[in-house]
């Protein structure tokens, strides 16, 4: 539909969505999106629309407001806002945008996640897996298609996860991220070993005191608890799927000895190894 917003030209539209409860609790889903071409002059101003606006710009500038400052973003600039809160952008110039404001269980987490890495206002050297998604929502809704919420979430997680894998932060952070995985990939395999926080320190060829930071701003925990969730991970799936005992389980999953195993399962989990293979109703997670 055409939109009846002033400064805004009649060659914009602008289609608008309500997602089903099944959508609101499980998916990501679009409320609204639109190509709008902004004539000058334009200006918008909110305390609230519920939802998480994503924004191209095609061309042109736009002054954007939120978080009580303000900040251009030009031609082939994002723009990531939460609206929520209060925010505006307006035009002295003019521009085209291509646009929507989508929401989600986890919107607000993959939200703070990339602001938090690139800013309301970025850009990326390759824009074509965000563009492509956006596109392909927008025509979805433009050509009249068939509304698969499933797949349109689907389209929107690739937006938000292209945003981190292509933006220029994660390629100035890559080989940190890249020591981490293969630090990650080597506990894996290793993690009924006796593993030293100092050889895996080695091994990323970084101080013992980096490499802990590091892994902990990659993974959220240290080296230590990465290691710990993981045996015990695989000692709860031992005791739900195999018949071996609590020591040869144990000694399977890299503990040095029944006490430390069955001390750090019944801190964690909360019930102890015995307790947990009984219960039904326990989960391996």
């Amino acid at each position: 539909m055409k939109s009846q917003e002033k400064y805004i030209s009649s060659a914009s539209d602008v289609f608008f969505y309500t997602p089903s409860v099944t959508a609101m609790d499980t998916f990501f889903y679009p409320i609204c999106t639109g190509h709008f071409f902004y004539e000058p002059g334009y200006r918008q101003q909110r305390n609230s629309y519920d939802s998480f606006l994503f924004m191209y710009i095609a061309s042109g500038e736009v002054m954007v407001e939120f978080d009580n400052r303000t900040e251009k973003a030009k031609a082939g600039d994002f723009v990531l806002l939460d609206c929520y809160k209060p925010h505006g952008y307006y035009t002295k110039t003019g521009w085209e945008s291509l646009w929507m404001h989508f929401d989600g269980p986890l919107a607000r987490s993959y939200y703070e996640l990339i602001v938090s890495h690139l800013g309301n206002i970025f850009s990326m050297h390759d824009t074509y897996p965000v563009l492509n998604k956006l596109q392909q929502i927008y025509d979805t809704f433009a050509n009249n298609a068939p509304i698969k919420e499933p797949l349109i979430s689907k389209q929107i997680t690739d937006i938000l996860t292209a945003m981190l894998l292509y933006s220029p932060m994660h390629l100035k952070t890559n080989h940190h991220s890249h020591t981490i995985e293969e630090i990650v990939t080597y506990i894996t395999e290793h993690f009924a070993e006796d593993l030293q926080i100092e050889e895996l320190a080695d091994r990323a060829m970084l101080s013992h005191y980096h490499f802990i930071r590091i892994f902990k701003k990659e993974t959220g925990f240290t080296p230590h608890e990465y290691i710990i969730n993981l045996r015990l991970n695989t000692a709860k799936y031992l005791l739900k799927t195999t018949e071996l005992s609590i020591k040869d389980i144990c000694f399977h999953t890299g503990f040095s000895c029944e006490s430390v195993f069955c001390a750090a399962f019944k801190k964690n989990v909360r019930v102890t190894p015995t307790e947990y293979r009984r219960n039904p109703n326990t989960s391996l997670l």
